[in-house]
């Protein structure tokens, strides 16, 4: 096999396999190579991930040592995809009633899942998520393309129990607003009990939906690492969840003008360390 292709197929073996340990005596076997060969393969591809801003490899030493694809993003791309997705966003025919903006075309599309994915990998990744939850049903694309790079699976909390859930819990929480108690429901079968856990959410207006799933996985017993969140709004200031990582920022919304203003979110900010552990529990 020549070199080239030796390094095209295991950078597609490592990009399918985000956070999985490939063992290097399997690849050497598999591509009949020397392992010092495969270790100046893997700092090619290191080195054009980096550089493309697409990620990293890690690589763990002795005699059962392995290789890892960690996703990223650089800063400049994110920037970009966000400007460019404020630029989209920001017309007057998706000012929905009550102040919300329309996005499910958006939030349909590949290429932003791709990169909002990637983000949230970026951000949350080295808090070693075992779920990826979210709530039906416009959320479900954004927490599958999280979960894909972080190679976990993704769990969908339901507005109601149904039958072919089985055994379910059930609890009902207070909306953002205050104004309305609703429900949602998670199989007991959807997760093991002490997972750690990411939630991802395509829109927090007060943050009442994620404080709901935080509730219901102390049903589970189990520890929230972090919530992301696609879009946020700037009213009401203070949310109900302390603690997040937002994309983007709703910062104004006129229903008569019909004027949109859409900017960074907090996930640019330099403390946003503080915005994923803490007292999230809370």
């Amino acid at each position: 096999m020549r070199r080239s292709e030796r390094i095209v197929r295991i950078t597609e073996e490592l990009l399918t396999h985000p956070y999985q340990i490939i063992s290097l005596t399997d690849l050497a076997k598999r591509f009949e190579a020397a392992k010092s060969s495969l270790s100046e393969d893997l700092g090619i591809i290191r080195e054009v991930l980096e550089m493309e801003g697409k990620g990293t490899l890690e690589t763990q030493a002795g005699a059962f040592g392995g290789v890892r694809f960690i996703p990223g993003i650089s800063n400049e791309e994110a920037v970009s995809f966000v400007k460019g997705l404020g630029r989209e966003l920001a017309t007057g025919d998706r000012v929905l009633p009550g102040g919300y903006l329309y996005m499910t075309d958006v939030l349909g599309r590949p290429d932003i899942l791709d990169r909002a994915g990637r983000m949230f990998a970026e951000r949350f990744g080295k808090h070693q998520v075992d779920v990826v939850m979210t709530v039906e049903t416009k959320g479900i694309p954004l927490a599958i393309a999280t979960s894909r790079y972080l190679h976990v699976s993704t769990v969908v909390v339901r507005r109601d129990q149904r039958v072919t859930e089985g055994s379910a819990v059930s609890i009902n929480y207070v909306s953002g607003s205050g104004r309305r108690i609703q429900t949602m429901s998670l199989s007991r079968r959807s997760m093991p009990e002490h997972s750690r856990v990411l939630i991802v959410d395509d829109f927090m207006k007060a943050g009442g939906t994620a404080k709901g799933m935080i509730e219901l996985l102390q049903e589970f017993r189990s520890e929230v690492v972090g919530v992301g969140v696609f879009m946020e709004t700037a009213e009401p200031e203070t949310k109900l969840v302390s603690n997040y990582v937002s994309v983007a920022r709703l910062s104004k919304v006129d229903e008569f003008a019909r004027n949109v203003e859409i900017e960074l979110g907090n996930y640019f900010s330099k403390n946003y360390e503080n915005n994923v552990l803490g007292n999230i529990q809370q």
